[in-house]
């Protein structure tokens, strides 16, 4: 784990200098570092690392912290993995913790049992605010995992607990499995949650994910343009799925001039996020491609990772849009990929 300091405001302008590498006096693996400050104002470091020098199990430890980027303790063990939901691959997981302080309870958010399979999860650890969170006993373990597969939806991990744009709304950003087996190759999801009366995150089940979800609160509207609706020539077509957005998909993009056109309108010229909701179950599990022409423009590579048929992804790509109608060209490129819909605004 290393650190860098930017001590502008705005981490988009002025320099990031190199601080070195954080670590205790044992650095064994230690990974995936979090800071966090205490309501006393002391600064506290956790991460997940080895006991020795063999890989047997990973365990969360924190320590104290004498500025952001030293730690100026020995460490303390937190939680290591014991339930069996944490044991069921070996080498044993606890990593990925996330800090969140509310009404007066420091919740840590962590990940456990194997990245790699299917069964990977969010357990939870609790300590409150008035005890010493540097004498580990006290931190209270769940029995059970918080958030684990479901709805489709394989192996959600290594989360983050934010908030909507405006601030009104809470949301968890986590990565899953593409599909099942896919070991750590993953896609991005995110979903809102809810808390429970003592304070600890509801984050219920993962959301269906062949059911959109709406655009967090403050977040910039979308236009939606589906596949179907699009100019389609030579070859692809129009095909009834229920795992689609509205229920249709456009698939037999198989021939070098297998084009699909979208006309895109935009009420002003400007730089655009585009987000395409893709599919590619190509044999042998190949990544596959879309190649894109913007207003006749220079053609553009869209890759597609293997999820397999009906597990949509997303590719997204920033471009810039004139005022009024654009044309986007999609063609075959490597392989073979669907379109369901893709998703358009103005990056603000």
């Amino acid at each position: 784990m290393f650190v860098i300091e930017n001590t502008n405001p705005d981490p988009f302008n002025g320099t990031f200098t190199f601080k070195g590498q954080i670590h205790d006096p044992t650095n064994k693996w230690a990974i995936d570092g979090t800071a966090f400050q205490h309501p006393s104002g002391r600064l506290y470091f956790i991460w997940s690392g080895w006991e020795g020098d063999v890989n047997i199990r990973q365990i969360l430890y924190i320590a104290e912290m004498s500025n952001p980027w030293t730690i100026s303790s020995e460490r303390v063990e937190i939680t290591r993995p014991i339930y069996s939901w944490e044991t069921n691959h070996q080498p044993y997981v606890n990593e990925g913790p996330e800090v969140t302080i509310r009404n007066d309870v420091i919740l840590l958010v962590y990940s456990a049992s194997g990245s790699w399979t299917n069964d990977y999860c969010l357990g939870l650890v609790t300590i409150p605010t008035t005890s010493d969170p540097m004498k580990g006993p006290l931190w209270k373990k769940r029995t059970e995992p918080i958030f684990k597969s479901g709805n489709n939806v394989i192996a959600p991990g290594h989360h983050s607990l934010t908030k909507s744009p405006d601030g009104k709304e809470d949301w968890i950003i986590y990565h899953s499995a593409r599909y099942s087996g896919s070991g750590w190759t993953r896609q991005i999801r995110a979903q809102q949650f809810t808390w429970n009366d003592d304070s600890t995150p509801n984050l219920g089940e993962p959301a269906n994910r062949d059911v959109p979800i709406r655009i967090p609160s403050g977040d910039q509207v979308r236009d939606r343009y589906e596949a179907e609706y699009a100019r389609l020539l030579n070859n692809p077509r129009a095909v009834p799925d229920p795992t689609a957005s509205n229920n249709i998909k456009v698939g037999s993009i198989d021939s070098p001039n297998s084009t699909v056109e979208f006309t895109i309108q935009c009420g002003k010229a400007g730089t655009y996020v585009i987000v395409i909701r893709d599919g590619n179950g190509s044999a042998g599990g190949a990544l596959a491609s879309h190649l894109l022409t913007i207003n006749n423009g220079t053609q553009t590579e869209i890759q597609v990772v293997y999820s397999g048929w009906d597990m949509w992804g997303a590719s997204m790509i920033r471009a810039n849009l004139t005022q009024g109608a654009n044309t986007l060209t999609f063609k075959k490129g490597n392989n073979f990929a669907e379109i369901d819909e893709i998703d358009v605004f103005l990056d603000e």
